[in-house]
């Protein structure tokens, strides 16, 4: 028996929750994670997991070895990244999670150059438009947008989103220029609306200036729950949309989509990189937490969003006029899920949000 290959697939079965989804993740047969894990239990001469046909529970033993083996295999990490080889040329596989459109939009078509700078690291990009366990998916890191339900993950706050009202030049000269949102309130106007994953329901528009909000309900025919099918709706002329500007930017450069009542806003979308707290930061990974930095900060100049200042893990204000906004923003943004949520407050790096300001979680119309 290889001890320190069990080991993994134990920690692996017990962050999972089951044999099923641990072999999945590495890309095993469910037969032979079993066999690993039996081979182990037999070596220490104890039970670690109680297994029924309906459930797996870990054992007190388990728990503790569960522990100590996670630090050990982070150790056994560290060692190898302190060899000169591994600091100055980071390797090794790297599991990243991003929704559809950040990953269609802004990861996948720059990653050629993060490979010509770390030829050595191999990616797999998986891309869902729903919320993802980084732990139970052993995935190393995912990037996702506005309030996050789980606090316990470590986060790096790369950039920000902005979000443009807009609708196509066919639909305006159709429906008329609305010059005040109470106008898509009207029957002249249409909406295309975005479902909201938690209810399924379609999910307001909502306008902000100084001393004014203006949440839009408006008639629509059509409600989508996928970004870019939403996005495509809004090129088809089939009503007015509300989108982060980093999927409309090459669409409003073209004129194949105009900006609207550009004097009212929402406050900007953060993004974050988010890793679950005992994942440790491997020269890889904090290769490509850097790279994701510069990449976000493109976009800033490329004028398709807005980035705040490398640097630090750390979380949004959470005050209450941004988590208004932020309620139909971040699921289009997470990809039409139930979004990440991060509550106020600094986190240091390498530490968990511990902060658990109470407030609900937001959505937005659009995911990224």
């Amino acid at each position: 028996m290889d001890l320190i290959a069990a080991m993994r697939t134990y920690v692996r079965v017990v962050e999972a929750g089951s044999f099923t989804r641990a072999a999945d993740s590495l890309s095993m047969q469910k037969a032979g994670v079993t066999k690993q894990v039996q081979q182990l239990e037999a070596h220490l001469r104890t039970r670690l997991l109680h297994r029924t046909t309906r459930k797996l529970a870990v054992t007190d033993d388990g728990r503790l070895y569960y522990q100590r083996a996670v630090r050990l295999l982070e150790d056994l990490e560290d060692l190898e990244s302190s060899l000169a080889i591994s600091s100055t040329s980071p390797r090794g596989r790297l599991r990243v999670d991003a929704s559809s459109s950040v990953a269609t939009l802004l990861l996948a078509p720059c990653l050629g150059e993060f490979f010509a700078r770390y030829p050595d690291i191999q990616i797999d990009l998986s891309v869902h438009d729903h919320r993802v366990d980084p732990v139970a998916a052993n995935i190393d890191c995912v990037i996702r947008c506005g309030d996050v339900l789980d606090e316990s993950l470590v986060a790096r706050r790369i950039g920000t989103f902005d979000f443009i009202t807009c609708a196509s030049p066919e639909y305006l000269a159709a429906r008329g220029v609305p010059v005040h949102p109470a106008d898509l309130q009207s029957s002249r106007h249409t909406l295309v609306r975005y479902l909201s994953s938690s209810t399924g329901q379609p999910i307001p528009i909502t306008f902000r200036r100084p001393g004014e909000r203006h949440e839009v309900e408006g008639r629509y025919t059509l409600a989508i729950g996928d970004g870019n099918a939403y996005v495509a709706a809004g090129l088809a002329g089939l009503g007015v949309i509300q989108a982060p500007a980093f999927m409309l930017h090459r669409h409003l450069q073209s004129r194949r989509l105009r900006p609207l009542l550009q004097d009212w806003n929402l406050d900007p979308l953060p993004v974050w990189l988010a890793y679950p707290p005992n994942r440790h930061v491997s020269a890889r990974l904090r290769a490509f937490i850097d790279w994701a930095v510069e990449r976000f900060s493109a976009c800033q100049s490329q004028g398709r969003g807005s980035a705040l200042p490398a640097g630090r893990e750390t979380r949004t204000d959470a005050g209450a006029s941004r988590a208004d906004g932020l309620e139909r923003m971040a699921t289009l943004t997470a990809g039409g899920s139930a979004p990440y949520s991060f509550g106020s407050g600094t986190a240091p790096r390498g530490r968990p949000f511990t902060d658990r300001t109470a407030r609900r979680p937001t959505e937005h119309a659009v995911p990224g």
